[in-house]
This record gives C-alpha cells, structure tokens and sequence, in this order.
C-alpha cells in the first residue's frame, strides 16, 4: 500500500508541475493577484498571477480517479473538494475583474460554504459515519445527531482557517501537504488495527490514496510558489484544500484530529478572532498584524523563515502522533 502510495505522490507532483508551468503563461496577463496595501512587504507582488489553485485540483482529481473511481468516500471527497474551488474560483474573479481585495462578501462565502457542509453532513448521518476518535486515545465515540452540527463546524472552520494561512509564500501549501501525508498513514495505521469499525477498508484506503494525491499535487505547485511565488493558489485553492482536508478527516472519523494535525491553522484562525475581538473592545491590538503570520513579518523575520517554522511545527506535531502506534 505505501509503494502505492509513493507512486500516486510523484505522478501528482509531476502532473501539477506541468498544470502549474502552464498555467503560469495562460495567467500572467489576465489574473494578477490584487494586493493589500497596509500589508507592505507585498506590495511588489501584485503582477503575480493567481488562481493557481487549478493546477492542482486538475492534477489531483486526474489522478486519483483512476484509482478510486468505484468507491464512495473519495468520490465524494473529489466532489466537495471541486465545489469549494468553484467558491473560490468566483472569489478570485471577482477580485481580478474589478481589480480589488474583495471578491466574494463574508456572508456570501459562508452560505455557499455552509450548504455544502450541511448535505456533507447528512450523507455521513446517512452512511453511519458518525463516529469519531478522541485524540491519542484510540477511542472511537459516536456523537449520533449531534454529528451535524459539529460536522458543519469543522468544515468552516478548517476551510477558513486554511484561507487565511495563504498570506506568505509556499505557506498553506507546504503545511497542508505535510498533513495530509500524515493523515494518510494515519488513516492506514487505523484500518490495520481497528479493522472492525473499517467494514469497508478499500474505501479508507482511497481516502488514503486522494490525501496523498494532493499532497504530492501540492508538492508540484510548490516548485512555483515558494518565495518568491511565480503564482498564487488564490481562494481557488486555498478553500479547495480545505474542503478535502475535512473531508478526509471526518469519512476517516479523525476530524478532532484536524485541531491537532492542523494546529497551526487553529492558531491563524484564532489569531484573527481574538485581534478583531479585542480591538472592538478596546481599540488596541494584541498582534501587530493578523493573521499571526504578518505579524511575525511585522517584527522583522523573513517569510521563509516564517514558512519553515510552520512546516516543522506540523511534522514535529505528525510524528508525534504516530507515536502512539509503535
């Protein structure tokens, strides 16, 4: 199965790089990302071109489906994980075709974002996959109805907080593929031992094998994204990554694990909510810049450097996980 699992990761990588070169000609005049302006260590990225996400949605589904065409669970992960490109190719074009920062309202975003969550949640209630891992105890509970709700929460929360961690270069991506090449094993790690819950181990094993896809799809974008990006995901990938991150983490029962795995996500989103919080309180703020991410450029630290210190947090935060299966 890891043999397998390689192989899908280099071929994604090389498709993507491929979709990426092309999609950088094909962009570089008509997409160019808008930039904020208070944010000024960008503003000389503003020619860069944007909506790479495309590369690797193509990528990823291309390959993948020929592996998981019959099974359900990643069949549906392909399909949540288009629609919430679409979310975010609209985002992207309207920003570009009237040449400012905001596409999509707020509002706007969460409805689309919430109707997908709300019929993905009512499948896993249908399917029975109401039943979740409590992080490092290997205890599964089932939370039954209440699955929808916490269902939905997930999926706007991971989404979200994946959308605002796509402010430095090579950044979401980096992180995201460590973590889901980390839940891939540990999705394999699971159906070994726990093969009673796994009725149905093929369709975990796709789930497996499309985390991967992306992963290494991911790895191929990032040829080109890394400081200084020669192209921008754009909300078209960043909220895309999002959706299949969730998907994969609630089909597999780990979606508690996304708040660990993903604990960098969490500390962008809450980065956010307490400075807005805070400042409508008192008119101060506790971040020189939010997300947290600006704010550690605000105090002078390069952001590969910032890169590097998020994409070790996640491999150091994944290698501890899987300690609790030697």
């Amino acid at each position: 199965m890891y043999k397998k699992l390689v192989i899908l990761y280099l071929i994604s990588l090389f498709v993507c790089a491929f979709f990426t070169l092309f999609l950088i000609k094909l962009l570089k005049k008509k997409a160019k990302q808008p930039i904020l302006k208070y944010v000024t260590e960008h503003l000389d990225k503003g020619k860069t071109p944007t909506m790479g996400g495309i590369g690797f949605i193509l990528s990823t589904v291309c390959v993948s489906f020929f592996y998981v065409k019959n099974y359900l669970l990643p069949i549906v992960s392909l399909l949540v994980f288009i629609l919430y490109g679409v979310i975010g190719f609209f985002d992207d074009f309207i920003k570009i075709k009237y040449k400012k920062n905001q596409g999509l309202t707020p509002w706007q975003k969460i409805i689309f974002q919430s109707s997908i969550a709300v019929i993905v949640s009512i499948f896993c209630i249908c399917q029975g996959l109401t039943y979740v891992y409590l992080p490092f105890s290997g205890k599964l509970i089932n939370l039954d109805w209440w699955f929808a709700p916490f269902c939905i929460f997930t999926f706007i929360a991971t989404v979200n907080c994946v959308n605002l961690t796509d402010g430095l270069d090579g950044l979401a991506g980096s992180v995201s593929s460590v973590i889901l090449i980390f839940i891939a094993i540990i999705i394999i790690l699971q159906t070994t031992r726990n093969s009673e819950y796994y009725l149905k181990r093929d369709e975990y094993e796709g789930l497996s094998m499309i985390a991967v896809c992306l992963a290494g799809a991911l790895s191929g974008y990032l040829l080109f994204n890394t400081f200084r990006a020669s192209i921008f995901m754009g909300d078209t990938g960043s909220l895309s990554i999002g959706g299949l991150i969730s998907c994969v983490f609630i089909f597999s029962g780990n979606a508690l694990y996304v708040a660990v795995l993903g604990a960098v996500f969490v500390m962008t989103g809450l980065s956010v909510i307490i400075q807005v919080a805070w400042y409508k309180l008192t008119k101060k703020r506790v971040f020189l810049m939010a997300p947290v991410h600006h704010h550690f450029q605000e105090k002078g630290y390069h952001e590969s450097k910032i890169v590097f210190w998020y994409f070790t947090a996640t491999v150091l935060i994944g290698l501890i996980l899987l300690l609790k299966f030697l």
